[in-house]
């Protein structure tokens, strides 16, 4: 196990510093961090890194941070990367925290603000995830990766994989939207089209990983990916003055994003940043493709594959979650909510949020105006709340 006193810690200055061990989300053994894991040996669920958040905390306050750079590495003591000659950096993080009030009238309550990720490299989230476990592959000697996608995950493993000088082997399904598909190949991913979903591009890229050794990038089945997201919420957190919001609409499909907000959120309350009050967390799905809602709705700690999965919003468009557990645990733990909507009224919001806010929102993003004004119908989302939504991606992805 690595020794949890070795934090690379220097007062207010950025150091990196990386993990103690890795644990299990299930059970909660723990395993060395410094050798390449996927899934934990024991349960064959997630794995979580650890940091020494008590001796993090005696030495870092949250003013610190003030005048470091304007990304996700700002956080550096909380991330697993130790060298920082192996951060791959090109631009990733920090995105805006976007005041909108005219759509918080629209929506009926109090504030609302849009967390605008399609202002990543390679323009969405995935490029926080992506770039962490890039990085941390990179470190642990990796020169060769391979990802299932559903589009943006694979223009981020494309673009941090050439930064890093690595070979990337990218598997989606031939529906992907085409300015996806053209990214990935102008960024030198070897690029395999596959009919059927990302569920069959799995199968694709654990046949590369077992034959040509591939290290397979999978949602949550390496524990780095959920590092990068995480850093959503150390922003929406130092965005909003240290005091979290009432509500947090997220799209998910395979939760990276939410279940890593909830770490965030666990690890400032350890370092003394905020107190133990939590966010609603509402998870976002299409009606074509809802595994998580139906899972919320019937009660599950699981949730069953769904069949036939299809929705133009290719980013919701997963049928099966890795991170089921973890998803649903947040959404219950914090009083939150799942609901699905459908294509339609994405393709209707993405015009209304545009003009309300000036921002060209992917239909993943759309979709969480849909669940909002849909939440404060029914009473789940009160007029003196203060919302964030997150936009995951930009609209131009989507245009043909």
């Amino acid at each position: 196990m690595t020794d949890p006193s070795n934090t690379g810690i220097s007062g207010a200055n950025t150091t990196f510093g990386g993990a103690t061990h890795l644990e299990c989300t299930r059970c909660g053994a723990m395993y060395e961090s410094e050798v390449l894991h996927r899934l934990s040996p024991c349960c064959e669920k997630p794995l979580y890194p650890r940091y020494a958040l008590d001796l993090i905390g005696g030495r870092l306050r949250r003013g610190d941070l003030a005048g470091r750079s304007a990304d996700l590495w700002r956080y550096a003591e909380l991330l697993p990367v130790r060298d920082p000659a192996n951060a791959v950096r090109l631009g990733e993080g920090f995105t805006p925290m976007i005041d909108a009030p005219r759509l918080a009238s629209r929506l009926g309550v109090a504030q609302c603000w849009v967390k605008d990720e399609g202002q990543n490299p390679t323009a969405s989230f995935k490029a926080r995830g992506l770039c962490m476990a890039i990085s941390r592959a990179k470190e642990l000697g990796v020169t060769e990766v391979g990802i299932p996608s559903a589009g943006n995950a694979g223009s981020a493993t494309a673009a941090y994989a050439a930064a890093a000088g690595m070979t990337a082997h990218v598997v989606v399904p031939n529906d992907t939207p085409h300015p996806i598909i053209e990214e990935m190949r102008a960024l030198g991913a070897d690029v395999e089209l596959l009919a059927g979903l990302i569920t069959d591009c799995a199968a694709r890229v654990a046949e590369g990983t077992r034959d040509h050794g591939w290290f397979d990038l999978s949602t949550l089945k390496e524990p780095y990916r959920v590092e990068g997201k995480k850093t959503m919420g150390y922003e929406v957190a130092e965005q909003l003055g240290w005091t979290l919001p009432d509500v947090i609409v997220y799209p998910t499909g395979g939760g990276t994003g939410l279940v890593g907000m909830w770490k965030a959120f666990d690890e400032m309350e350890r370092l003394g940043w905020i107190g133990p009050e939590r966010p609603r967390m509402v998870c976002v799905q299409a009606e074509g493709c809802a595994p998580m809602v139906r899972a919320f709705e019937q009660g599950t700690e699981y949730a069953e594959p769904w069949v036939d999965a299809h929705t133009y919003a290719s980013g919701l468009r997963v049928p099966r979650a890795v991170g089921d557990f973890l998803i649903l645990d947040a959404l219950r733990s914090s009083g939150g909510a799942a609901l699905a909507v459908s294509d339609d009224e994405m393709r209707e919001w993405t015009r209304i949020v545009g003009a309300d806010t000036g921002v060209f929102c992917a239909p993943e993003g759309a979709a969480t105006a849909v669940a909002t004004a849909r939440l404060r119908q029914l009473g789940a989302i009160r007029p003196d709340d203060r919302v964030v939504l997150f936009n995951t991606g930009s609209g131009l992805k989507y245009v043909v």
